[in-house]
């Protein structure tokens, strides 16, 4: 075979490699496209974020995270602070801005107050979701609301002194641990109980002193789900808040604890509020 031969069988082997290249380029690019324009339509599910409240963490959430993420949605469940409203709802803020995409977020007992005031002007969040919350008013505090509606709650705190970083220094909120069964979660095994008194968080007096400065339910969407069986926020409060953000609402026989007690009602709600009109991505 001479020379040029060669060349020519050479120039054709390149002249194919680059055409099965250029062509599996296109089809990278073809196939690319509708998952681009997927990310883009209104079926996009919203993150949903679970704040929790005070005397628990995060872990309170478990049963409903599990039971979001087989309906296919991302969860993020933050630690709560308890710190005060001013620094809970800055912090919970700026977990907000971290995340991409429509949002629900959702507060239970006193992270219905944090939510309240994180979502202020974040357009990312489409619904509010409040599980036997505080949910204050501009002005309101924790405090002032449970004198208007007074529960077993102020009977089983105990307060304990802490010192902190700086200097700081301020008072905890613990449950005695003998009441938080009966005040806080009725309707669960008192060995489970055991555990979450053995494992709570306490919050700050700060948390239920300090006066909300905003009021995102004014201007958000809001669903309620009312414990009827509640003793540590009057369900009576829990009704009046509900009426006042005009929360599409619901009631179920629970201890104030129903994301641990009723997750299947809780995950109900919280997905009613996720599959809503302008709740997906735009």
């Amino acid at each position: 075979m001479t020379a040029s031969a060669i060349h020519g069988i050479a120039r054709r082997i390149r002249g194919a490699h680059l055409t099965a290249v250029g062509c599996a380029l296109a089809l990278c690019a073809v196939g690319a496209a509708p998952a681009d324009a997927a990310d883009a339509t209104s079926d996009t599910k919203p993150t949903v974020v679970l704040v929790h409240g005070a005397f628990a963490d995060a872990s309170s959430w478990n049963g409903v995270v599990e039971r979001l993420q087989r309906q296919g949605y991302t969860v993020v469940a933050p630690a709560n602070p308890l710190r005060g409203l001013y620094t809970d709802s800055a912090y919970i803020a700026s977990v907000l801005k971290s995340i991409k995409g429509p949002i629900v977020l959702v507060g239970h007992s006193y992270g219905g107050a944090v939510i309240s005031s994180a979502a202020a002007g974040n357009t990312q969040v489409r619904s509010l979701v409040f599980v036997s919350a505080l949910v204050p008013d501009k002005g309101e505090s924790g405090m002032s609301l449970a004198g208007r509606f007074p529960s077993e709650l102020a009977s089983a705190l105990r307060s304990v002194p802490y010192r902190a970083g700086g200097g700081e220094s301020g008072t905890d909120l613990y449950l005695q641990p003998d009441k938080l069964h009966r005040v806080f979660a009725a309707d669960l095994p008192e060995r489970t109980a055991r555990v979450l008194a053995a494992t709570q968080r306490p919050a700050s007096t700060a948390a239920f002193s300090e006066r909300a400065k905003e009021a995102a339910w004014r201007t958000i969407p809001s669903w309620f789900l009312v414990a009827k069986q509640d003793m540590t926020i009057n369900p009576a409060q829990e009704r009046f808040e509900a009426q006042r953000a005009g929360s599409h609402t619901v009631e179920i026989n629970s201890s104030h604890v129903a994301m641990i007690s009723h997750p299947d009602a809780v995950t109900d709600l919280v997905l009613q509020a996720a599959k809503s009109p302008g709740s997906a991505g735009q």
